[in-house]
């Protein structure tokens, strides 16, 4: 007997140093991200380990010299602008073909890029895809049939659709240096998705009020992992980008087999997001084959009443506001101007942190995408030109509504 005793106690205390030393490890990981974060070091860095998401580079079709759909003067404009904003991707599509594709500062067609919150919209069109595949009944399935640990918590009456729409009640997202803040550990902990699951605070009831937060788009890929039982990575190359064409890349995770960041950090060539927003444009289809449910992109593009300018991962047209920032309507925070209404006022766009914005008129089948770094100190980023001079550049104008005041 004392002598198994000797080696229960053995084996314990090896765990016990196993587990304080994976411990030690996390916290030194954890350390170091926020280190990255706080002195506002490249992103490229901080999303480390990565795991590859699956793609099949399809060539979009090019329009031929001199027929262009679109103004020589008005492309030029646009593109003179995307450069001076220190942008290392412009890609313009219409009328089917890709119109002006330019790259810069070193950059080429096979260069991944950072997407930042372009894939918050992404998330959007995976809970469509596993909607259409019947993984997830609808948007208005509770979370909590999938995070099951929310079952009798206020966080149960959390909804699908609350987590692309920013409706989840969660803590609004904002910046702060304390290792201990929730937006910290919710974002660089090697286990971020069980630290939102248990301890991210909710603050208001879910639905009630918008509240733009990077934990809430973070779920996503938890719930399609319990969803589906597959890997958000291999969901996502094998159910949106293969079938769009689009390259592949590779995507941030906590730790190697860990869980994968869906609200920021997916590293894809800049024709990758054309190709996903080809699929919105074309109602979620391709070619014959519907990847989305029916009507999915219109809801995709319908606000809330909680912001008139955020739907379901794009912001909107909405009502015309000069400025307008990424937390709820009215709170303090960096604003984008918009210099003048959006000459569609069905216009969506996918926007994320830097101006990294792809804008999609289905009215007119125009595609405008500009990807790259902050811009240069002194440039104030106009969202509303790019679309604007492109729309007013069209050889065949189509007819217009513009954004209301």
């Amino acid at each position: 007997m004392r002598h198994a005793s000797f080696w229960l106690t053995t084996l314990l205390a090896l765990a016990t140093s196993g587990a304080a030393m994976a411990q030690t490890d996390a916290d030194a990981i954890y350390a170091q991200r926020l280190a990255i974060l706080t002195a506002g070091g490249p992103m490229e860095t901080l999303y480390q380990p990565r795991e590859p998401v699956a793609g099949a580079p399809t060539a979009l079709p090019m329009v031929q010299p001199g027929q262009t759909s679109i103004k020589p003067d008005a492309l030029n404009a646009a593109r003179s602008y995307a450069e001076a904003s220190g942008a290392q991707a412009f890609i313009v599509w219409h009328d089917g073909k890709v119109q002006d594709e330019t790259y810069f500062a070193g950059t080429n067609a096979d260069t991944p890029l950072a997407s930042k919150s372009l894939s918050k919209p992404m998330t959007a069109m995976v809970v469509g895809r596993a909607i259409e595949m019947g993984k997830i009944k609808s948007l208005d399935q509770s979370v909590s049939d999938f995070i099951t640990e929310w079952k009798g918590t206020p966080k149960e009456a959390m909804l699908i659709r609350h987590l692309l729409d920013m409706r989840t009640g969660f803590l609004e997202q904002g910046f702060n240096a304390d290792p201990n803040h929730p937006w910290n550990l919710a974002y660089l902990s090697v286990d971020h998705g069980s630290y939102i699951v248990k301890d991210y605070p909710l603050t208001d009831a879910p639905g009630t009020r918008y509240g733009y937060s990077n934990a809430t788009s973070e779920l996503i890929a938890l719930v399609i992992e319990r969803a589906t039982g597959r890997r958000y990575a291999e969901f996502v190359g094998t159910e949106l980008l293969i079938p769009t064409g689009a390259p592949g890349g590779e995507v941030w995770v906590n730790r190697p087999g860990g869980l994968a960041h869906s609200g920021c950090c997916m590293m894809l060539p800049a024709r990758a997001w054309v190709h996903l927003a080809k699929l919105l444009l074309d109602d979620g289809k391709v070619g014959a084959k519907r990847l989305l449910p029916k009507g999915y992109v219109q809801e995709m593009a319908t606000a809330t009443a909680q912001n008139p300018h955020y739907g379901l991962g794009l912001w909107v047209a909405g009502p015309y506001v000069e400025r307008r920032g990424f937390g709820a309507p009215g709170a303090p925070g960096p604003k984008v101007l918009h210099s003048e209404p959006y000459l569609d006022k069905d216009l969506f766009l996918f926007d994320g942190n830097g101006n990294q914005t792809v804008f999609v008129s289905r009215k007119t089948g125009l595609i405008a995408l500009r990807m790259g770094p902050n811009p240069p100190k002194g440039v104030d980023w106009d969202n509303a030109y790019l679309p604007n001079i492109l729309l007013r550049g069209l050889v065949k104008p189509v007819t217009l509504v513009a954004q209301g005041k």
